[in-house]
């Protein structure tokens, strides 16, 4: 049922009001049900439109704040105790983090414009008059005016973006016809394309190139400003930062739809990594990356990165939905989350970390099972000969070894899961029996707390979940994989220097999920990254499943004329 407003529900019964007199007593205390219905209709309404915008208020006071520190801390640090580069890289997060800030408020109040922060803030300067341009027109497609007659075109709106090709910088010049009718005075012109950065002068292509080689090839932004200078172009570092922050919070989404897409997996290998975090007074904090990716097998080929500032096993119980969201820790806002928080259940592979230890309680989680990693165990017996020359240590390296060369086989032969499982069945899982019982044998005659015993130990009190890959193709034998995928955080370990809060590490964390996911599905990140932000700022919330990495499709871009 549909109500009108309070005020226009009386006025429409007061010129009836003398009729009161005509109605009966029920006549009567049914009109004043329905006024007192709409009444409390009307009050519903107006206290759930006051707290929505009481909330939103609260939102832009806490990204006011926000902001309001960044700039203190920007323009006030005391970088005495940084070096050079530090100071550099503090500098680059913390305008990233600026510019992530100011493009949430923005999103929140629309055509919002932030003050300057301050007047060292570089001005936006014309694009250098030697780079190619390329025009761009863009008409109505409709000329003829509501009152029938054609329009005349009386003029033009210009504006250039920045663009980028590999090794080339050009100009895109969007020419914007102004179409006008004599008779009616009546005007039309064709909007502009939605872009990431509104009035900002990057495309698509500039941007993604800045966020591959900033994430991918491991290139801070203080060194791209200095490599695009010397093709001619100046580019101020905080107008980097400002196009890095703004990206950021675009993607976003994404990354968080692709980690409720990870969760649908049955394999699962996790990982972590320390990472340096500095403060903005020069105090380096230690931090860790937290890896997840999708078993080989799985449908959907991805890993999701996350930053926290520890190591402690609740992050990954909180990754896999066994404990609740902690707030994130520069914000105070809870992260946003696609999916019911149904605990995840399957196999998990991972390395003997304690911190995983309490996943597996079979008490709390039920449906988890862990799958240890062989590589890790090989690692105490390789340190072990290496150190002493142990022929104990060599006999097992030997049995680990054919174990590795029946995997090779596998491989060599193309075999599906289920000729995998019956291979390793068949020649796998004697030797698995024959390397426990030997283990065995020799542990009873080796002195507790050696080197010796410490790495026998390791492989016997694992061995359920060491032996578990045998009866079963789509377990792996060791986390490689993982690995593999978190080791582009070691290569550009010295650029991964973060300032003031977790927010810039937490922005590479979602990037560089993206750009691995990309490779891991064979694309090239470069083209994911060019596409996927053209489309973005008219991509339907509903539809963002189309530009994860495990479903993206190009669309042909035709430059219009």
């Amino acid at each position: 049922m549909r109500f009108m407003p309070l005020s226009q529900s009386i006025s429409t019964v007061s010129p009836v009001s003398g009729a009161l007199d005509t109605m009966d007593d029920a006549a009567v205390r049914e009109l004043a049900k329905e006024l007192l219905a709409q009444a409390a209709e009307h009050a519903k309404r107006v206290s759930g439109d006051a707290q929505e915008l009481q909330l939103r208020q609260a939102k832009i006071d806490a990204l006011t704040h926000e902001i309001r520190l960044l700039r203190r801390m920007r323009f006030g640090a005391k970088t005495e105790a940084m070096d050079s580069t530090q100071v550099k890289l503090f500098e680059e997060a913390n305008a990233e983090d600026l510019g992530a800030a100011e493009q949430r408020l923005k999103a929140l109040v629309p055509g919002l414009n932030t003050p300057p922060a301050n007047k060292s803030r570089p001005a936006r300067q014309a694009l250098p008059a030697h780079l190619a341009r390329t025009e761009i027109h863009h008409e109505p497609t409709d000329t003829t005016c509501k009152c029938g007659e054609p329009m005349k075109r009386i003029g033009e709106d210009i504006s250039e973006r920045l663009d980028y090709v590999p090794g080339v910088f050009s100009v895109q010049r969007h020419i914007r016809g102004v179409w006008a009718c004599q008779c009616c005075q009546c005007m039309r012109q064709q909007a502009m394309p939605a872009q990431i950065i509104e009035a900002g002068v990057p495309t698509a292509n500039l941007l993604a190139q800045v966020l591959i080689a900033k994430y991918d090839d491991h290139l801070p932004l203080y060194r791209q400003c200095e490599i695009y200078a010397r093709a001619g172009v100046d580019i101020a570092l905080s107008t980097l930062a400002d196009w890095v922050g703004a990206a950021g919070v675009a993607l976003a989404p994404i990354a968080q739809a692709l980690k409720a897409q990870l969760l649908q997996s049955a394999v699962l290998h996790a990982d972590e990594s320390p990472v340096t975090v500095l403060g903005h007074k020069g105090k380096k904090h230690r931090g860790y990356i937290w890896a997840y990716a999708s078993g080989e097998h799985e449908a959907h080929q991805a890993v999701v990165f996350q930053i926290k500032d520890s190591r402690s096993g609740l992050h990954a119980r909180e990754f896999l939905r066994h404990e609740p969201d902690r707030p994130y820790l520069d914000t105070g806002q809870r992260a946003p989350d696609l999916v019911s928080r149904r605990p995840w259940s399957g196999h998990l592979v991972v390395d003997a970390f304690a911190g995983y230890s309490a996943l597996f309680e079979p008490a709390d989680h039920a449906g988890m099972t862990c799958v240890g990693c062989w590589v890790h165990l090989r690692r105490n017996f390789f340190e072990l000969h290496a150190a002493a020359k142990s022929t104990l240590a060599r006999q097992a390296l030997d049995s680990i070894g054919e174990l590795y060369a029946i995997e090779r086989e596998i491989r060599e032969q193309g075999l599906d899961i289920a000729g995998t499982t019956r291979m390793r069945q068949e020649r796998a899982k004697p030797l698995l029996q024959a390397l426990h019982a030997w283990l065995l044998a020799q542990r009873a005659n080796i002195t507790d707390n050696t080197p010796t015993a410490k790495a026998i130990d390791y492989a016997t009190k694992r061995w359920a979940s060491m032996v578990r890959y045998a009866d079963d193709g789509r377990l792996p034998l060791d986390n490689n994989r993982i690995e593999n995928q978190i080791r582009p955080w070691a290569v550009g370990r010295r650029n991964w220097l973060f300032a003031g809060s977790f927010a810039a590490a937490a922005r590479a964390a979602d990037i560089m999920t993206l750009i691995q996911s990309a490779k891991m599905n064979g694309i090239d990140p470069m083209a994911y990254l060019r596409d996927v932000l053209t489309r973005l700022p008219t991509h339907l919330n509903s539809r963002i499943a189309e530009l994860l990495p495990t479903h993206w499709r190009p669309i042909p871009f035709a430059v219009p004329q």
